[in-house]
């Protein structure tokens, strides 16, 4: 949708400019812009296809590289071939003949093409990157506690702060509830993005609702109608939480 919107947009602007620039009849230039427009959302489908097999999996540089380079000529290739088969039609309905020129011509067309290639390049990378990270958002709104052989999913805006009990961790729940999961407050610290304030303490930074200087360093942080340890020990997590 978006590449749709900037490849008809420039071609639009495209087509104004050079009736103005060269004072010839509109049908002519919108000929030329639009069937390179019509050819360009097809091939743009090469683009797509090479930033999406190059952003969600690990590559080397040099897969990279290759990826893009084989990815241009997959793009401008066919983007040619079909506005220039277009014209030819369109010219020959008119009662005229199309002429696209020396082979030169297509290295003039495949400069242009390479900055096209890289502006829709930039275009999908974007918006993949967005939707993967809304979608990472969405999938971590609610978090699954296996305690025993019961599962209790609760939204993570409900989970006050989790403590280490043994080989559990201890879940505290806004509600009062305090189910036990066996596994690690290293492995739950990196699954929920909980702060660690002490060896034994995560919290959710956003239910903080207060911090308590306790002397030498210490603090208490108050999380509504409980109460947590932060150690001085962890002065990145103060420096988070004072900014929560």
């Amino acid at each position: 949708m978006i590449g749709t919107v900037v490849i008809w947009a420039t071609t639009t602007v495209n087509v104004l400019s050079t009736v103005d620039d060269h004072e010839i009849a509109f049908i002519w230039p919108a000929i030329w812009e639009y069937t390179s427009a019509v050819s360009n959302m097809i091939a743009t489908l090469a683009v797509w296809a090479a930033v999406r097999w190059t952003t969600f999996r690990l590559r080397t540089a040099l897969q990279i590289i290759l990826a893009h380079l084989a990815g241009v000529f997959a793009y401008s290739i066919p983007h040619v071939a079909i506005f220039v088969a277009l014209r030819e039609a369109i010219y020959a309905l008119l009662g005229r003949d199309y002429e696209f020129g020396p082979v030169t011509r297509y290295v003039y067309e495949l400069r242009k093409d390479v900055i096209g290639y890289f502006i829709l390049g930039a275009v999908f990378w974007g918006v993949m990157r967005l939707r993967r990270q809304a979608s990472k958002a969405a999938a971590r709104r609610t978090f699954d506690i296996i305690d025993g052989s019961r599962l209790v999913r609760v939204e993570l805006t409900d989970i006050l702060a989790v403590t280490a009990a043994g080989n559990y961790a201890e879940f505290i729940l806004a509600d009062g509830r305090r189910p036990l999961m066996r596994s690690s407050l290293a492995a739950l610290e990196e699954k929920l993005g909980f702060t660690r304030t002490h060896r034994s303490w995560l919290v959710n930074p956003d239910r903080v609702t207060g911090l308590r200087p306790d002397g030498s360093g210490d603090y208490t942080v108050e999380l509504g109608p409980m109460e947590a340890p932060l150690s001085r020990r962890f002065p990145e997590a103060t420096t988070r939480l004072r900014g929560a």
